[in-house]
């Protein structure tokens, strides 16, 4: 990209754009991207030929370049971007580009960068700590980003496997009542986490993978008595361990591995006098150096907007209730 000129107007500027190839893609069917970020951050965009006119206020108006700016640079680096790819430019609108596009994951399908800036620091912390929590409402990409943590590392040489686990609080932790081999018993618990799986490698890696047991299927129920070395562990579903269950599988990390425990304490489907795990660790651990706790909020939720707006409704019809759980 040529370097952007701005005009007498401070709160005019034009971009103007070296590759007409990539303007399609960067301003979305119907202009549908240019719309967004107009929507976003309440300036106007005017496209002609390969050039856009941002007006509004300074600081708006820098925003919106930083995004176009961003995401242009992803197109020309071969990457796709969609409209959540431009909720995520926005949301991290401000925020040191250099700093994070360091902290891009790498994949054998796509390259994922940070969607918020609680995400940066969440994989910031995954990088620099041997066990992380991360604690917050469902959409905030706390499991996927750990996943592909996870994929980076295997593909990287960093470690030898990535083992899965949840608690499959639904069946009482009896497994051996369900039908089929121990996969077939444990994928419909398992399910979002092959999901992020199958986003970031392709069908057959992940079969072959799994087949040479790279990537481990390992049910909480059966992490008793291991010791997990050499490996990036993901406990996902936390807010359903007990205070047992979760220091047994804590003491499972064996050296040279990393393990990432994720969970939404508004989510506990133990019974309500059960004690959840997930937020008693939080006050035994909270205070250990090498241990990362990052909570992400509700303005963190990345999926769709209405996403966003049912965690808030049920956040506040909690405490006005109070029926949030507290143990």
């Amino acid at each position: 990209m040529r370097s952007p000129f701005a005009s007498a107007d401070p709160e005019n500027l034009h971009l103007a754009f070296d590759d007409n190839s990539l303007l399609p893609l960067l301003f979305g069917s119907h202009n549908s991207h240019l719309a967004q970020i107009e929507q976003r951050l309440d300036v106007n965009l005017a496209s002609r030929g390969n050039e856009v006119l941002i007006t509004g206020p300074r600081e708006q108006v820098e925003r919106a370049r930083d995004v176009l700016n961003g995401l242009y640079s992803r197109l020309k680096k071969g990457h796709d971007i969609d409209p959540a790819d431009v909720d995520g430019a926005l949301r991290m609108s401000g925020t040191d580009s250099a700093d994070v596009s360091s902290l891009a994951v790498s994949t054998r399908k796509k390259s994922i960068m940070p969607r918020s800036p609680q995400q940066a620091v969440y994989l910031r912390a995954i990088d620099d700590n041997d066990l992380v929590f991360g604690l917050g409402p469902a959409g905030t990409g706390k499991t996927y980003l750990a996943v592909a943590k996870a994929v980076e590392n295997l593909l990287a040489g960093r470690i030898d496997r990535i083992i899965l686990s949840r608690p499959a609080v639904e069946a009482g932790e009896q497994l051996g009542f369900l039908p089929g081999d121990m996969r077939e018993k444990v994928d419909p618990y398992l399910r979002p986490l092959y999901d992020a799986l199958h986003d970031m490698l392709p069908a057959a890696q992940v079969a072959k993978k799994m087949e040479s047991g790279e990537i481990e299927i390992a049910p909480l129920a059966f992490m008793r008595g291991r010791t997990l070395a050499d490996a990036f562990v993901i406990l996902d579903e936390a807010q359903n361990t007990t205070p047992e269950q979760m220091q047994m599988f804590l003491t499972r990390l064996g050296f040279g591995s990393k393990v990432v425990v994720t969970g939404d304490v508004t989510q506990i489907d133990l019974p309500r006098d059960q004690a959840s795990g997930l937020i008693t660790v939080q006050d035994v651990l909270g205070s250990i150096d090498g241990i990362a706790f990052i909570a992400f909020s509700n303005d963190d939720v990345v999926r769709h907007k209405l996403v966003q707006r049912i965690v808030e409704a049920n956040r506040q019809h909690a405490e006005a209730t109070g029926t949030q759980r507290r143990r």
